[in-house]
C-alpha cells in the first residue's frame, strides 16, 4: 500500500512538471536545458559540496586537501566513522626533528625498549603481591594449626594444684610466657613428668633458665655467692641445642662472653674501673676464643705443627707459626744450624700470638730473649702491668715507633710479617690518629673480625676518669667510644650476611660493650630459636652485675635512669607473661628481678644501694606485688591461709611487718578504687582493719538496698553475700585478741549501722510483700528517724549524726512507707496513719537541705 501511494506521488509530480515545460515560453537570456533525474542530483551534490567548503574552516579544508592528496575520500570516511576513542601510542612522545629512517628505528627501538621494562615491571609488581600472598595464607594455616594443637593439647592436660617445694604454699598450674604457640605446663608432682627434649626449643629454654632464676633469688635472699652468667650458661649448654654449621656465632659463645664480661672466669680481682673491667673481660674471651682455633689448627695438622712432648703455651704458638708460616721455610725457633741461610725472625709474630691467645707471660718472655724487641720489652712490660693504662712517656715513645714503621711499610722487598711489630706498637701507643690510619691504609691487615676488635679493645684507654685523655703531645688516645662510633657505621646486615648468621651483630654489640642494644637487638629476633627468651635473661645478669649505665655508647640516646627503666620493662613484660597464664610463683620471681633492676642489682637485695635507688625497688616491687595480689589465686598465693602474708610469699620479699601493713593496707585502697570489694574486705580482715572492711561492706550494703528499692532483680544476691561477708568479720573480730581499743569502738560503730541498714531492708521486704501496717510498725519503732510521737526529739538527733550509708537509704525508706500508707488509707480509724503522714512531711520539710529527690517531693504532695 505503502509502494502504491508512492508511485502516484511520483505520476502527479511528473504530470505538473510537463505542463509548466509547455507552459514556458522559450527566452534567448536563459535557453531551456534538460536534464533528468540523476543529473539533477549530481549537480546538487556539488552545490552542496561548494557551499561545505566556503563554510568549513581553513583547517578542515587543509585536512580534506590532505587526505586527497593520499587518495582517501573524506566524505567517505565522515560518513563511515560513529564513534573514536584516543590512545596514547609510543607514536606521540618522539621528537619532530625525527626525519631520516635510522632516526625513526632508533625511537622505534627506545619506546619497544622501555615499553618492554614498563610490562615487565607491572608483571614483577604482579607477581611478587601473588606470591606475599600466598605466602601470608600459608602462615595463616600455619598458625591456626598450631594454636588448633595448642587448644587440644591444653584441654587434655589436667588442672593439678602445684606446692613449691620451698615455700610450703599452693599455686595453680604453670604456663611458661606466650613466647610459643603451645604451653609447658610444670607439674613435678605427675609420676612421669613429660620429657624436656620432647618440646619446643622456647619452652626448653624457658623452662631450663627459669630454674637459675629462682636459685638466683634465693642465693641473694641467703647473700650466698652466685654466678647467673654461668649457670644460665650452663643451663642452655645442658640443653643441647648448639650444633655444627656455618654459623659463626651462637648463643653459647654470647653466653661465654657475657660470663667474662662479668668477670665470672675469671678468679683474679681486678682494680681498674668496671668500664675497663669490661673491656679486659671482652679481650679474654676474644684470647679464649682464639686459644680454641689454635688448638683447633694444631690438631687438624699435626705432623706440620710437629708440637711433639711440649705442652706449654710458648710451644703451641710455635707450632701454630709452623703451619701458618709453612711457605717460608724454616723459622728462627727450628734453626738448628746458625751457619746456614739466616731463618726466619718470628719475634714480632711471636709476642703478638701470645698476647692475642692471652699468653702474657709468653709473650713477655720471648721479647726479653729476642735481639730485635730489646727496646720492645720495658714498653710490653709496662702495658701488660698496668693493663693497657701506660703512661704518656710510654705511648709518645710506641707512636714515634709506628711513625718509623708506617713510614716503610711500603717499601719493596719488605716481609709482611713486620705489620705484627706495627700492630703491638699501634696497641701500646692507642693513639686514635695512628689508628685510624692504620685502618685506612692497611684495610686487611685483619682476617676476622675477632682480630679487629681484639686489637681495637687492647688499644682502647679508660676515658671514664675524665672527660678526655690525651698522650704526649696532645694526641687524643683511642676510646671505646671511637670504637662504638666505628662499628656503627655499618648496618646489622653487613655484619650478619643478610640474615645468615643473625646473632653475629648482637655478639658484636655486646663485646664493644653496647650491652642494652645488643639485648634489645636479639629480642627482636624471630623465629623459632626464642632469642628473645635469651635476651630477657641476658639483661637479667647485666642488671644483676649493675653494668648498663657504666658504658653508655655514642647511638645510645637514653640516658641513665632510661636505660635502666627499659631493661626493667623487657623483664617485667617477660613475668607478666607468666602472671598472665596463672604461673604466680615465676612471675613473682621475675617481677622480683625487675624490682632489683631499678634498685641496682644484687646491691638492692643486701641493703648497699642508695637511698634513691632503694625507694624505687620499693615502689616497683609493691606495683609488681600488688598485680599478682589482685590476680586469681593471688591473696592465697601471697597471703598464706591465713594471716598477714606471715605464711605465704610475701613474707619472702618485705621482711618488716610495718611495710607488710603498709603494702596490703595500698592493695586495699586500690582495690577498692577498681571496684574490686570483695578482694579488698578480704585483705582489710587479713591485716586487722576489721572496722574498715565492715564500713566498706556497708557501703556495698547500702547501694544494693538503693538498687533494689529502684526495682533491680540483681540486688537480692548481692545482699546476701553482703550479709554473709559481715557476719565472717564479727565472728573474725571476736577471736582476735590484739585489737586496740579505737579499732574495737569504730567496729561497733559500724556495727551499728549494719544494724541500720538491716532493718531499712526488713522494711522493705515487709512493703513490697503487702504487708504494709507491719512495715508501717518497723518504721515508726526506727530509733534514726523522727517519726514515732512518743520520742521524736531523741531520733531528730539521732539523725544528724546518721552514717552516710543509712542516709543514702533513707528517700528510699520514705517512698515505701508513703505507699504503704497510700494502700491501706481506709483503715485509718484512729487517725495515727494520718498521724504518720504529717510526720513524714514534717520531717522532709525540716531537713529541705538534703537535697530529697524530686519524686519524693511529688509523692508527699499527692498524698496530702
Amino acid at each position: 500500500m505503502a509502494g502504491d501511494a508512492d508511485m502516484s506521488g511520483w505520476t502527479d509530480l511528473l504530470h505538473s512538471s510537463s505542463k509548466l515545460i509547455e507552459q514556458a515560453a522559450p527566452s534567448a537570456q536563459f535557453p531551456p536545458l534538460q536534464r533528468n533525474l540523476d543529473q539533477l542530483e549530481s549537480l546538487s551534490k556539488k552545490l552542496k559540496a561548494k557551499t561545505l567548503r566556503a563554510e568549513a574552516p581553513s583547517q578542515s579544508i587543509a585536512a580534506t586537501r590532505l587526505l586527497a592528496r593520499e587518495g582517501l575520500n573524506a566524505e567517505q570516511l565522515a560518513r563511515d566513522l560513529k564513534s573514536f576513542e584516543l590512545k596514547t601510542t609510543f607514536e606521540d612522545v618522539f621528537p619532530s626533528e625525527a626525519t631520516t629512517v635510522e632516526e625513526y628505528l632508533q625511537q622505534v627501538h627506545e619506546m619497544t625498549m622501555l615499553s618492554s621494562i614498563q610490562e615487565a615491571q607491572k608483571d614483577n609488581l604482579k607477581c611478587f603481591n601473588d606470591y606475599m600472598m600466598s605466602v601470608l595464607q600459608e602462615d595463616w594455616q600455619k598458625e591456626r594449626r598450631d594454636f588448633l594443637e595448642s587448644l587440644s593439647r591444653i584441654s587434655t592436660l589436667p588442672r593439678t594444684d602445684k606446692h613449691d617445694s620451698g615455700s610450703g604454699t599452693g599455686y595453680r598450674g604453670q604456663l611458661i610466657p606466650a613466647t610459643s604457640s603451645s604451653q609447658l605446663f610444670r607439674d613435678t608432682s605427675g609420676p612421669e613428668p613429660t620429657p624436656l627434649t620432647n618440646k619446643p626449643v622456647i619452652e626448653q629454654k624457658a623452662a631450663a633458665y627459669a630454674e637459675v632464676v629462682k636459685d638466683l633469688n634465693a642465693a641473694r635472699e641467703r647473700g650466698l655467692p652466685f654466678k647467673p652468667a654461668a649457670s644460665f650458661k650452663n643451663a642452655y649448654e645442658s640443653l643441647k641445642l648448639e650444633s655444627s654449621g656455618p654459623k659463626v656465632v651462637g648463643m653459647l659463645k654470647i653466653w661465654h662472653l657475657v660470663m667474662s664480661l662479668m668477670g665470672e672466669d675469671s678468679a683474679i680481682q681486678s682494680f681498674a674501673s668496671k668500664r675497663m673491667s669490661l673491656l679486659m673481660g671482652a679481650r679474654r674471651h676474644l684470647q679464649w676464643g682464639h686459644e680454641k682455633y689454635v688448638m683447633d689448627m694444631i690438631q687438624s695438622h699435626p705432623a706440620q705443627a710437629a708440637l711433639g712432648g711440649g705442652v706449654g703455651n710458648l710451644q703451641k704458638i710455635r707450632a701454630f707459626l709452623r703451619i701458618r708460616l709453612r711457605d717460608y721455610g724454616t723459622l728462627d725457633f727450628d734453626a738448628g744450624d746458625v751457619h746456614r741461610q739466616p731463618p726466619m725472625d718470628t719475634t714480632w709474630q711471636q709476642i703478638y700470638f701470645c698476647l692475642r691467645t692471652g699468653y702474657y707471660d709468653d709473650a713477655r718472655e720471648v721479647s726479653q730473649i729476642s735481639r730485635v724487641s730489646q727496646q720492645f720489652t720495658p714498653l710490653l712490660a709496662e702495658w701488660i702491668t698496668t693493663g693497657g693504662m701506660v703512661s704518656a712517656q710510654t705511648a709518645a715513645s710506641a707512636s714515634e715507633e709506628c711513625e718509623k714503621i708506617l713510614r716503610m711499610v711500603d717499601r719493596v722487598g719488605r716481609a709482611s710479617y713486620d705489620k705484627q711489630k706495627l700492630l703491638l706498637y699501634a696497641i701500646i701507643s692507642g693513639s686514635k690518629k695512628l689508628i685510624d690510619r692504620l685502618l685506612r691504609e692497611l684495610p686487611t691487615v685483619f682476617n676476622t673480625i675477632e682480630d679487629f676488635l681484639w686489637f681495637m679493645l687492647s688499644a682502647c684507654r679508660d676515658s671514664s676518669a675524665g672527660p678526655s685523655s690525651s698522650i704526649q703531645g696532645g694526641l687524643p688516645s683511642y676510646k671505646l667510644e671511637d670504637l662504638q662510633a666505628y662499628l656503627n657505621k655499618f648496618e646489622p646486615s653487613h655484619y650478619t650476611r643478610n640474615g645468615k648468621d643473625p646473632l653475629v651483630y648482637s655478639y658484636v654489640l655486646f663485646l664493644s660493650l653496647q650491652l642494652l642494644p645488643a639485648v634489645v637487638h636479639l629480642s627482636k629476633e624471630v623465629g623459632e630459636d626464642g632469642h628473645g627468651v635469651d635476651a630477657v635473661h641476658l639483661a637479667i645478669v647485666l642488671a644483676d652485675y649493675g653494668v648498663l649505665t657504666d658504658v653508655p655508647g655514642p647511638s645510645q640516646t637514653l640516658g641513665i635512669m632510661d636505660t635502666i627503666a627499659e631493661t626493667s620493662s623487657i623483664i617485667r613484660q617477660y613475668g607478666a607473661a607468666y602472671l598472665h597464664h596463672g604461673n604466680l610463683f615465676m612471675a613473682v620471681e621475675y617481677y622480683v628481678q625487675a624490682a632489683a633492676t631499678v634498685g641496682g642489682g644484687q646491691l638492692s637485695w643486701s641493703g648497699r644501694c642508695n637511698m634513691d635507688q632503694d625507694r624505687q625497688r620499693k615502689l616497683m616491687l609493691m606495683q609488681l606485688l600488688t598485680e599478682v595480689l589482685l590476680h586469681d589465686g593471688g591473696t592465697y598465693f601471697l597471703l598464706g591461709s591465713r594471716g598477714a602474708g606471715e605464711e605465704g610469699q610475701l613474707a619472702r620479699y618485705l621482711t618488716g611487718v610495718d611495710i607488710r601493713q603498709q603494702f596490703l593496707l595500698q592493695a586495699a585502697e586500690r582495690c577498692q578504687d577498681a571496684g574490686l570489694y570483695d578482694k579488698a574486705i578480704e585483705i582489710q580482715k587479713r591485716i586487722g582493719a576489721f572496722s574498715a572492711a565492715l564500713n566498706l561492706v556497708n557501703k556495698c550494703l547500702s547501694e544494693a538496698i538503693s538498687d533494689l528499692s529502684r526495682g533491680r532483680l540483681d540486688g537480692e544476691g548481692r545482699i546476701t553475700g553482703l550479709k554473709h561477708s559481715a557476719n565472717d568479720i564479727l565472728e573474725t573480730f571476736k577471736y582476735c585478741s590484739e585489737i586496740s581499743p579505737v579499732e574495737s569502738a569504730n567496729l561497733m560503730e559500724q556495727q551499728t549501722v549494719l544494724r541500720q541498714l538491716e532493718a531499712i531492708l526488713s522494711v522493705h521486704k515487709l512493703s513490697t510483700s503487702g504487708n504494709h501496717l507491719d512495715a508501717l510498725r518497723e518504721i515508726a519503732r526506727l530509733s534514726f528517724l523522727p517519726l514515732d510521737l512518743r520520742s521524736p526529739d531523741a531520733a531528730i538527733d539521732a539523725y544528724k549524726n546518721l552514717s552516710p550509708h543509712v542516709e543514702a537509704c533513707v528517700p528510699g525508706l520514705l517512698r515505701d512507707a508513703l505507699q504503704c500508707l497510700d494502700s491501706i488509707k481506709d483503715r485509718d480509724a484512729d487517725g495515727s496513719l494520718r498521724a504518720l503522714r504529717a510526720q513524714i512531711s514534717n520531717f522532709l520539710a525540716k531537713n529541705v537541705n538534703r537535697n530529697w529527690p524530686r519524686d519524693l517531693y511529688e509523692k508527699v504532695a499527692r498524698s496530702l
